[in-house]
């Protein structure tokens, strides 16, 4: 689909509607006419809007006011919602952000994959605030305002917002927007600095700035004191991810726990990890449960990561092997095993984006599986799932769509019945939809594999 701004000859016209849904971002939809995503509005809400981009199927808009309000709205804790872009439903209870999350992976389900759960899981949630131990923040010095802005894009640009806080970071990072910016302001290579990853671990917050000129010593003095007085950790990364080095000394452990199951799993700042602690050691619990498992099972974890589900699974089962397709990862998930002690797992490498029939782990007599992919899902490994028939099957989803095209396709072609799903809130206040499902081997009459 093509896109593209509005004609110049004419200033856009203003225009009222009434809001039907959300949209998978978070908008608010208008279908009167060409349908319109207007930001910030709710369902039922009637709106003054204005088109700001146009595409082959539908516009983006700006809402310009709200002419009759739902009365699901709150007032948004954070003042700088609205200009930030990350995140896009404060205006809306956590309560309710939860169930419409709920009902767009219902409706999800039924559409695309033509599916139903037998049930419905409560939704797992934490914390609201303060939860997000992982992210990328935009780095940008402005000359028109004589000072690098640091945090999330702007919600209608490329720009970075001006923002002096976040109250969706972890703490610490949530107080240190206005010192990073501070901070960077003052480097000689303040205009050379584009991003900075965060990761907070139990213990230590690693900050990992992304350098494209090496910094001065001046800087690197700046850089230390920063680190002394903020009891952060920084890291440089000059250019891929082999570069990231700590700023001074040896490189800390960074690491999370689960307690439920006597774990401690370590990880490097460029390291995939789920961004709420708390729902992340909900959402281990949950799939562990599902599956279970008893001394006899086998399991097989697919996108196994660095072991955050994997070494939890092998607590109660009898093996697990889990495939990951970085190896960087699977090196970090056998360090990880050795040191907690969990001798009944294997790690293998693979690129589970291809067919895996042939492949020697896949011989091994798999009676459960846990499924963990990313957003493009995990389509070409359902031949593989046919032929294995696990009795249940345990798939954790970061995207509706696609959850929904394999749910259909185990169901409908592969003899699976779906027993439950459910979402679980990992990104309050944005538009992110995690979810968890279950299947079970339908021996029924009516297999088809």
């Amino acid at each position: 689909m093509g896109s593209g701004g509005l004609s110049a000859r004419a200033a856009p016209a203003t225009e009222t509607g009434e809001i039907a849904d959300l949209n998978h971002d978070g908008e608010g939809v208008i279908r009167a006419g060409k349908t319109a995503f207007v930001a910030g509005a709710l369902p039922g809400e009637q709106v003054r809007f204005q088109r700001r981009r146009r595409h082959s199927q539908y516009d983006e808009a700006e809402l310009l006011e709200i002419l009759q309000p739902s009365p699901l709205r709150i007032k948004p804790p954070c003042p700088h919602f609205g200009l930030c872009g990350g995140c896009a439903l404060q205006h809306l209870a956590p309560e309710s952000q939860l169930a419409i999350k709920q009902q767009q992976l219902q409706e999800t389900l039924l559409r695309i994959g033509k599916v139903e759960p037998q049930q419905w899981f409560a939704p797992l949630a934490g914390p609201v605030w303060h939860y997000r131990r992982r992210a990328r923040l935009g780095a940008r010095y402005v000359n028109k305002m004589g000072r690098s802005l640091v945090g999330f894009r702007e919600r209608w640009g490329s720009y970075i917002a001006a923002i002096d806080s976040c109250e969706v970071l972890a703490r610490p990072v949530n107080a240190l927007i206005t010192p990073l910016s501070q901070l960077l302001t003052s480097l000689s290579i303040r205009e050379r600095i584009p991003q900075i990853e965060v990761a907070v671990a139990d213990d230590v917050t690693a900050l990992v700035l992304r350098v494209l000129t090496p910094p001065a010593e001046s800087d690197l003095q700046q850089l230390r004191q920063f680190e002394q007085v903020h009891g952060v950790r920084i890291y440089l990364q000059s250019g891929g991810l082999d570069t990231v080095m700590p700023l001074q000394g040896s490189a800390p452990e960074l690491s999370y726990a689960l307690p439920e199951f006597g774990l401690q799993l370590q990880f490097l700042p460029s390291d995939f990890i789920q961004i709420n602690a708390a729902v992340n050691r909900q959402l281990v619990a949950r799939a562990v449960e599902l599956l279970q498992l008893d001394s006899q099972s086998k399991v097989l974890d697919l996108f196994c990561g660095l072991g955050n589900f994997t070494l939890a699974l092998a607590r109660r089962a009898a093996a697990v092997v889990g495939i990951e397709g970085e190896a960087s990862l699977v090196a970090r998930a056998r360090a990880n095993a050795q040191r907690n002690g969990v001798d009944n797992v294997q790690f293998h490498v693979a690129n589970l984006f291809e067919q895996q029939s042939d492949a020697g782990w896949a011989d091994a007599g798999f009676n459960h599986v846990l499924l963990d992919p990313p957003r493009a899902g995990a389509l070409e490994l359902l031949p593989l799932l046919a032929r294995l028939a696990p009795r249940r099957i345990v798939y954790v989803s970061c995207h509706p769509g696609t959850l929904a095209r394999d749910l259909g396709l185990l169901v409908h072609e592969h003899g699976y019945r779906l027993s439950g799903a459910g979402v679980a809130d990992m990104f309050p206040h944005t538009a992110h939809v995690e979810s968890i499902a279950v299947l079970e081997r339908d021996l029924g009459e009516n297999r088809r594999s």
